[in-house]
């Protein structure tokens, strides 16, 4: 049965989702979701499959230096937080192994799609060269030692590659035989070979040589061992295996022609069993070799991926897909593994802090961050440090446009709109001012709309990853060194740009006023060449007139927004109430209402789609 890709993701989801429920409970959970009978059916028969697989494979298991041992097969990622250090630490706990289950799963489907492939394109080269060699060409001899064991050779590999590139869901248990049906194949047909090649085509390779010197019979046994080289290394690096399994089959692989060669040795007692004997000995040493790179091989690249999927799955979140790179770290859309909520988490990388007194700085101003409760900031609901010295934090996730895109895509807003999302912000910065937290960084694609509670053009101020806490004690005034600049050029105070480590509330009121600025017109108040150029600009050259680009804009919201971007601080409004309650004297304040709000969200066919695509990004 086909399905298509987007009701396969489905049938996924809900897969996982019913693994992590009592089996009593999977019944109800898959009526209440699944409103398909088919796509009911296919969740139905993989949770059967999976039951019935039972060990079939042993779940890669994770390890950390605080478990202290080794912990079992369904262990999963959880985290605790320390108050005292703050730190977030990474513990194991008893739980549904199923997402690492399914991981191995596909990844085994992937890695069979590419050694069926790779091994039914080199079969038919290397056909392809015997046809071009062998004379006469169809005698009975090479009809029944070649273009037969060939020929059922490529027929194998053409039925495992139409099998795996059927659209149809495979479980594990399925895709391990269709792994044992592949390198079994490949076993037999090499070792037809190595019999055929060396006892009986031309008169056999051994019975050629015997007479010949030994080092000739080492040349011999390197030809006849390289294919199975090859075998045994392909399955280690390839195939995800426990050690142990993998162990088990290479070294069944390495011994077979062994055997075999020892066997047809006793049957062709002409040869001397000194050559033979040293026949053995060199191909016994090229296996070996193979056996200890492939089971090593096996063993670190499991441990990688472990590693992979322990560092995707921070804490309680199961980290998705990246949204958003920057200066410091990235931001990822994650889920949390036991609320099954989506979320993004902000992971500041170790090496972009400074020194250790600089985080324990930065994480207490994350805490104090995450008391922020204003509906127009994004709630900071987690945050902590890994083992391995990784910050981060989860905040909301919310599928929204950012005002950047907003303004890109549809032009600049009028009075009334602007009004209406600078009102809303100086609520969010108000709370963050009182908290002595200074964003520092507040740009059109930190601040996004959505729609909220049945509400319309809800504004959310985003990334208070450089905030600043606003103390006059040195040692809690937040963690920028003199000299260093953080923020966007754009958007920057001039005391900002100048490197001025005492700002204030002042230094945002004038990033808002670039913001109103830039959703006026389109773009930001200066653009220059390069950044040092902007930085310099917002520092000396004055700011234009405003209505000289919007000649349509109001006179009272244009003097606010030439107040907010003076140079000198004492010029702008001392706090951002005060600039609340400026904007909210407008004659063009309250215009913009919900009705209006709503008929253009309704309007505009895409912005959906728009705002699915947005991220919460990092851009610092």
């Amino acid at each position: 049965m086909k399905i298509a890709t987007n009701k396969w993701e489905r049938v996924k989801e809900l897969f996982q989702a019913s693994l992590d429920l009592d089996p009593s409970q999977r019944d109800s959970f898959l009526a209440e979701n699944c409103h398909d009978d088919d796509l009911r059916q296919q969740v139905q028969k993989l949770l059967i499959d999976y039951q019935e697989a039972g060990n079939f494979l042993d779940d890669p298991v994770l390890n950390t230096a605080a478990a202290g041992g080794t912990p079992p097969p369904s262990a999963t990622l959880t985290s605790t937080y320390d108050p005292q250090g703050g730190q977030l630490y990474l513990r194991l706990a008893r739980g549904s192994s199923s997402t690492q289950s399914v991981e191995i799963r596909d990844l085994l489907l992937r890695r069979l799609k590419v050694i069926v492939l790779v091994g039914l394109s080199t079969s038919a080269f290397m056909n392809i060269v015997r046809f071009a060699r062998l004379q006469p060409l169809f005698s009975a001899d090479n009809i029944w030692h070649v273009w037969l064991p060939s020929a059922l050779n490529l027929l194998m590999l053409t039925g495992l590659t139409a099998i795996l590139y059927r659209k149809r869901i495979y479980n594990l248990v399925q895709l391990r035989w269709i792994e044992a049906v592949a390198f079994g194949t490949g076993t037999l047909y090499f070792l037809f070979d190595t019999y055929f090649t060396n006892f009986e085509r031309s008169g056999g390779y051994l019975l050629q040589y015997v007479h010949r010197h030994p080092a000739e019979m080492i040349l011999v046994s390197r030809t006849t061992t390289i294919l199975w080289v090859m075998l045994i290394i392909a399955y280690g690096t390839f195939i995800p295996n426990t050690g142990r399994r993998c162990a088990a089959v290479v070294i069944t692989m390495a011994s077979s022609p062994m055997v075999l060669v020892s066997i047809a040795g006793v049957f062709h007692p002409e040869i001397p069993r000194r050559l033979l004997i040293l026949f053995l000995v060199d191909m016994a040493m090229w296996l070996g070799c193979a056996v200890a790179m492939s089971i090593f091989g096996s063993h670190k690249i499991t441990v990688l991926r472990q590693e992979a999927m322990a560092a995707r799955k921070l804490g309680q979140y199961d980290l998705k897909r990246l949204l958003g790179r920057g200066g410091m770290g990235e931001v990822y859309l994650a889920e949390h593994m036991l609320l099954k909520r989506p979320c993004a988490v902000k992971v500041i990388r170790p090496d972009q802090t400074s020194n250790r007194s600089s985080l324990q700085r930065f994480l207490r101003e994350v805490k104090v961050t995450a008391t922020l409760t204003h509906p127009n900031t994004v709630q900071v609901s987690d945050y902590g440090q890994t083992d391995y010295g990784t910050v981060l934090y989860a905040i909301q996730y919310l599928a929204a446009l950012n005002l950047e895109k907003l303004v890109h895509e549809y032009g600049p807003l009028p009075a009334k709109r602007i009004i209406w999302v600078l009102t809303q912000l100086c609520g969010a910065l108000a709370e963050a001012h009182a908290a002595g937290l200074i964003h520092r960084d507040i740009k059109p694609s930190n601040v996004i709309l959505c729609r909220r509670g049945g509400l319309y053009d809800v504004a959310k101020l985003l990334d208070f990853g450089l905030v600043r806490m606003h103390s006059t004690d040195v040692t809690e005034a937040g963690f920028t060194q003199s000299g260093l600049i953080f923020g966007t050029p754009a958007y920057m105070s001039p005391e900002q740009a100048a490197a001025n480590k005492e700002l204030d509330a002042r230094s945002d009121i004038y990033s808002l006023g670039a913001l109103a600025w830039f959703l006026s017109t389109g773009e930001p108040p200066f653009v220059r060449d390069g950044v040092v150029q902007t930085m310099v600009a917002h520092i000396n050259e004055a700011v234009p007139a405003l209505r000289s680009l919007r000649p349509d804009f109001p006179e009272d919201v244009t003097a606010i927004v030439q107040c907010c971007l003076a140079k000198d601080p004492n010029k702008r409004f001392s706090a951002v109430t005060s600039l609340e309650q400026a904007l909210t004297s407008c004659s063009s304040a309250g215009a913009w209402s919900q009705s209006e709000a709503a008929a253009w969200w309704n309007a505009v066919s895409d912005v959906a789609d728009l705002a699915k695509d947005e991220s919460i990004q990092l851009n610092h």
